[in-house]
C-alpha cells in the first residue's frame, strides 16, 4: 500500500540542517504516527512522502517554502524595556513566552536589548533555512474519512 491523502503512517524521520546538524530523529526512539493532514508534519514534507511504502527509505531536501517558509520581517518586534520586569534575566538568545490575542503561548527569541527596547523575534527558529529530511516508511495503513 503506497501513502496517499487517506493514509495513517508509521516513520522514522530525521529532520536535519544543510550541515547535517540533527534538529529532530525518531531513528534512536519510538516511530512517529500521523494520519495525512492531521498537522502533525508540515504539508510540504507530506507531499513528498506521497507514493512511498513501508520498507522505503529517502532523503528530501526541504527548501524554506516547503518547511518552515521565509522569515517575516513584521515578526520582529520592539518593545519598550520597562514592559519586562526588572528581575527578569534579558540576554540576546534568550526565549521569552508570550501570550497571543487568543491567550495561545507564542515564543519569541531576544534578537537585541539595549537600555531603552528589547528586539524580540517571533519567526520560527528554522525559517529562511534549507532542511534535509529523511523518511523510513514503516507501516501505511488507509484511514476511513
Amino acid at each position: 500500500m503506497t501513502i496517499d491523502t487517506q493514509s495513517r503512517i508509521t516513520l522514522h524521520f530525521e529532520l536535519a540542517m544543510e550541515d547535517g546538524a540533527v534538529v529532530d530523529s525518531t531513528f534512536e526512539r519510538t516511530p512517529a504516527t500521523f494520519t495525512y493532514g492531521d498537522g502533525s508534519l508540515l504539508p510540504g514534507v507530506e507531499k513528498k512522502l506521497l507514493g512511498m511504502c513501508a520498507g522505503e527509505k529517502k532523503d528530501f531536501v526541504l527548501n524554506p517554502e516547503d518547511a518552515f517558509g521565509q522569515p517575516n520581517p513584521a515578526n520582529i518586534q520592539h518593545f519598550k524595556r520597562d514592559q519586562f520586569g526588572a528581575d527578569m534575566e534579558l540576554a540576546e538568545g534568550v526565549v521569552i513566552s508570550f501570550a497571543d490575542a487568543q491567550r495561545a503561548e507564542l515564543p519569541g527569541v531576544v534578537q537585541s536589548i539595549s537600555d531603552d527596547e528589547v528586539v524580540v523575534n517571533f519567526n520560527h527558529p528554522l525559517a529562511g533555512r534549507t532542511l534535509r529530511f529523511t523518511a523510513e516508511i514503516l507501516k501505511v495503513e488507509a484511514v476511513s474519512s
